[in-house]
């Protein structure tokens, strides 16, 4: 069941990841999509405008990964989100909000959310994705289970891997030299003397500082 929940998150991020450039109603950006804690069905979505590297100008939406007992799809969670944020300023039940890593952090039930059907442009976007980068049986190793930006040269990854338990959050520098630490990536997750604990981040167990590499 944690590998289904796993594996549901990495297609989700995978699917989401335009729209660190493409927009979201008005000015908001996905600035992070955050795995599930331990084995929990949900998934959270970060968002604020392009330019927003600190917690209070962004929100995060917690977004159940099943409907009927169905999982849903990374399309559905952009539907979700397109509608709550169109919607403008909302109020929600106090037991609705709360907060993690100082972000106002919203549950939604999509049961009470009405979203709109898909867009001409999104079905191109599912014909064009599916022919260009078609899902495999064959799961990357690290994989990347979601990531958030802590600055704007300061992008954590949440990744798991096959040779470590839990999710481990690589911190890197988008203007850094890309290709060469891409390639040791898997290699350097695994050094134990490069690991430290981030109590602010429920997300990950472990993390590691890939900044001065």
């Amino acid at each position: 069941m944690h590998e289904e929940i796993a594996e549901q998150q990495a297609d989700i991020t995978c699917l989401l990841l335009h729209h660190i450039q493409a927009p979201l109603p008005g000015d908001q950006y996905i600035r992070g999509i955050l795995p599930a804690l331990e084995s929990a069905e949900v998934v959270r979505i970060a968002t604020g405008p392009e330019d927003a590297y600190t917690s209070d100008r962004l929100v995060a939406y917690e977004i159940p990964l099943r409907t009927d007992g169905d999982f849903i799809t990374g399309y559905e969670i952009i539907y979700i989100l397109r509608a709550l944020l169109n919607s403008g300023t909302q109020i929600y039940p106090s037991d609705r909000v709360g907060t993690v890593m100082g972000m106002t952090l919203v549950h939604v039930d999509p049961t009470t959310v009405e979203t709109a059907p898909p867009t001409p442009d999104d079905n191109a976007l599912t014909i064009l994705r599916s022919i260009t980068n078609p899902f495999t049986e064959d799961q990357p190793d690290p994989r990347l289970r979601g990531f958030f930006f802590l600055d704007q040269d300061r992008l954590r990854l949440y990744l798991d891997t096959q040779d470590a338990p839990g999710v481990i959050a690589a911190d890197v520098r988008p203007s850094g030299a890309i290709t060469a630490l891409l390639a040791a990536l898997p290699s350097l997750i695994a050094e134990e003397e490069r690991m430290t604990v981030d109590s602010a981040d429920p997300h990950c167990t472990r993390v590691v500082d890939l900044t001065d590499w």
